[in-house]
Order: C-alpha cells, then sequence, then structure tokens
C-alpha cells in the first residue's frame, strides 16, 4: 500500500515509448507546479491545459454494464470516476504497473 509519494519530476509533454506519439502528461491531482516558469505564469499554464483536457471533444463517458471490463494506459489518459452510480455496487480492482520513466520530446531527440 502506497501511504506517500515521494516528489519527482517529469515533462509536461512526453512521449510514448511504443507509439512515439507526444501527449499532455499533466494532473490535477498530482501536479504541483511546472518548474522554471514563475508560480502565476505555472498556475496560468496548468489551468489551459487541464481546461483542454477536459473539452468535450476529448471525453469517453462508459455506459456501465455488468460484466463490463475497463482498460486505459495511464501513460496517454486521463481518467475520472464519476461518483453517479448512486446506492448501485461498485466493484473496482485496479492494478499499476512498474512502467517506464515518463520521458520527453528533447530527451527523445537526444538519444535518437
Amino acid at each position: 500500500m502506497v501511504t506517500r509519494l515521494t516528489p519527482v519530476e517529469h515533462p509536461v509533454v512526453r512521449v510514448h515509448p511504443e507509439t512515439g506519439r507526444r501527449g499532455i502528461f499533466v494532473n490535477p491531482g498530482f501536479t504541483s507546479h511546472i518548474v522554471g516558469v514563475s508560480e502565476y505564469e505555472s498556475r496560468a499554464i496548468l489551468d489551459m491545459l487541464y481546461a483542454h483536457l477536459t473539452k468535450p471533444e476529448h471525453i469517453v463517458r462508459h455506459r456501465w454494464r455488468p460484466g463490463d471490463v475497463a482498460m486505459w494506459d495511464n501513460r496517454s489518459t486521463a481518467h475520472y470516476a464519476n461518483r453517479d452510480y448512486g446506492d448501485a455496487r461498485r466493484v473496482m480492482h485496479r492494478i499499476t504497473l512498474r512502467g517506464d520513466v515518463p520521458v520527453g520530446p528533447a530527451e527523445v531527440r537526444a538519444a535518437g
């Protein structure tokens, strides 16, 4: 069980290690600031990115039915569980795989 998260730095834009596609890699629950810019600039950039991520054209809403299973790749997907299931029983099993270290476009260019 995770009881404490150690602060880490990672790129705001990461390159997916398998597809090579670039994606925004910020999360309002975990991203505290952007290194190298003022607190004001950091907040403005993050707010803009969060607004972009939550545009309707970027959202998939799954309508659950018994027996459904959902999987996603946290390297390229933000997710949020709405608590709109009323008094229905919700069972969730989560696994987290040890993954790669996020790299940005600059690191990919330097390595290639």
